[in-house]
């Protein structure tokens, strides 16, 4: 097959000791900001963008990769030893992980985490190898109208799936556009939103936005909620991590489970993997309840940290097939993803196989490589990485808070992009204090242009034609698909309300 012939072509080049440097260096950076407290893969990825800015582009998004999945591996840590997950698609891992912590399983929870990130990311990128060049046949289907409904699939499916309420989603995706607007128009070079600024005729840095977003948002954000004196309870991890033969023949089972969740999810625009998490998790506790598993929901059950956790990680690995092969972000994370593309002048999708393969080979390699290597230094290292969380905040937080400054600086080494981070910040630290979702902006910000671009085009061909919009058979079924999940999630929302009432 050509696609295995292409893999190993990949691996020859991901195997060269530069290669496998960044590999290393990506994973122990990704899991050490993925471990701390709020901080999560998103944030791993957007305070390490600039980082990569001197490097080839090999390079850089090889170290991406194991960046991408070292923030996930360590999402995990802080909810199973402070029951305060590093990410949200960490929670359902912590019900049960935080639960065998104060059993004094803290190492075997973390350790089942690890081997269910490992699976559930392993397979889900095999997926994507093989299937590959059929998503790249289904993304030449494409024109603009379909491009077009498929970005507004983003833009609503997240709006409506992530947020608490519908009204926050869109507002969230209201402030997106806003910042995607501010520059040049490309097709007609008016200035749109500048102020009269040359600063703003450029537009405003895709890196400039998520570091004062994520990074400077979390700062102010935690800076407003520590108290003097106050700290979380934590637990060390003791004993061993390793698994025994029957604690596998429990897990397995789960993992499997937890990976089916997973895969179909990561290449559907429907939030990243909190849905399948809690899918996997709720599954097995159905099961436990029919097993009468005693320790499901009491001292916890390594089953229920093995599920969600696979299916978190199987969530990001079909989640860069989608991004590679359709060029739709499905996740904050990957939105970042597509983020580091653009900052080396490329633009995923069907063409990217075709003119940047020698990239693009050696990045799915990389995703097989960094997975075993992120398995070696967190399933042995697993209480190394957690004396991380001995740190105090304000030292951890002020170093974020220079990293951040010092990323977006070295940019354009202009003092305007430092106002502007901060600004955007503020925004940051608003939208958590009103409970509005971070996703929905990164996902307009950064598709919001290609919207635009094929929104027009597709009605430049049709001389105005608003029909052209939904003429073939694709953009009438994602449309269709986009009703059903905006529909599933109104009756989610009305049902956690009456709950609430009760």
């Amino acid at each position: 097959m050509d696609q295995l012939t292409l893999l190993l072509e990949g691996f020859a080049v991901a195997f060269t000791p530069q290669n496998l440097l960044f590999l290393v260096i990506g994973a122990i950076l990704g899991t050490a900001v993925g471990v701390l407290p709020g901080l999560g893969s998103a944030m791993a990825v957007a305070l390490l963008l600039p980082v990569t800015f001197s490097l080839d582009p090999t390079g850089a998004f090889i170290m991406f990769a194991s960046i991408y999945f070292g923030g996930l591996f360590g999402d995990s840590t802080t909810g199973i030893l402070l029951n305060t997950p590093g990410n949200s698609s960490a929670i359902a891992t912590t019900f049960e992980g935080h639960r065998m912590a104060k059993d004094g399983r803290a190492a075997k929870a973390l350790g089942t985490a690890a081997i269910g990130a490992f699976i559930g990311g392993m397979i889900a990128c095999s997926l994507v190898v093989f299937f590959a060049p059929y998503i790249v046949e289904l993304a030449k289907l494409f024109g603009p109208a379909e491009y077009f409904a498929l970005a507004v699939f983003a833009f609503v499916a997240i709006s409506a799936v992530v947020a608490d309420s519908v009204v926050r989603g869109l507002v969230a995706l209201g402030i997106g556009f806003a910042l995607a607007l501010v520059g040049i128009d490309g097709m007609s070079g008016a200035e749109r939103f500048t102020f009269g600024s040359p600063v703003l005729f450029d537009g405003i840095s895709i890196v400039v936005i998520t570091v004062g977003l994520l990074a400077i948002g979390e700062v102010l954000h935690v800076a407003s909620h520590i108290r003097s004196g106050g700290r979380e309870s934590f637990l060390a991890p003791h004993g061993t991590p390793f698994l025994s033969k029957s604690e596998w023949r429990q897990v397995l089972p789960a993992y499997l489970r937890g990976t089916a969740f997973g895969v179909p999810f990561g290449a559907i625009p429907v939030g990243g993997s909190e849905v399948p998490t809690f899918l996997a998790y709720g599954t097995e506790k159905r099961l436990a309840a029919r097993r009468r598993d005693a320790e499901f929901g009491t001292v916890g059950s390594i089953r229920g940290v093995a599920a969600p956790e696979a299916a978190g990680n199987a969530t990001a690995g079909s989640a860069m097939g989608a991004l590679l092969g359709l060029g739709l972000p499905t996740s904050a994370t990957a939105a970042m993803m597509i983020a580091a593309f653009q900052q080396y002048g490329m633009q995923p999708g069907p063409l990217l196989f075709e003119r940047s393969g020698d990239l693009v080979w050696p990045l799915l390699a990389s995703l097989f490589l960094g997975l075993v290597i992120l398995l070696i230094i967190n399933l042995p290292f697993a209480a190394i990485w957690a004396k991380l969380l001995l740190i105090p905040r304000h030292y951890l937080y002020a170093t974020i808070t220079v990293l951040a400054v010092l990323g977006v600086y070295a940019l354009g080494s202009r003092t305007a992009d430092l106002w502007m981070a901060l600004g955007i910040g503020v925004v940051g630290f608003a939208m958590r204090y009103y409970s509005i979702p971070l996703a929905p902006v990164l996902i307009a910000a950064i598709l919001g242009p290609m919207a635009e671009t094929q929104l027009r085009r597709a009605l430049a061909v049709s001389e105005g034609d608003v029909g052209t919009l939904v003429a073939s058979p694709l953009t009438i079924t994602l449309y269709l698909l986009l009703a059903v999940v905006v529909v599933f999630s109104l009756v989610q929302h009305l049902r956690g309300r009456s709950r609430a009432h009760r």
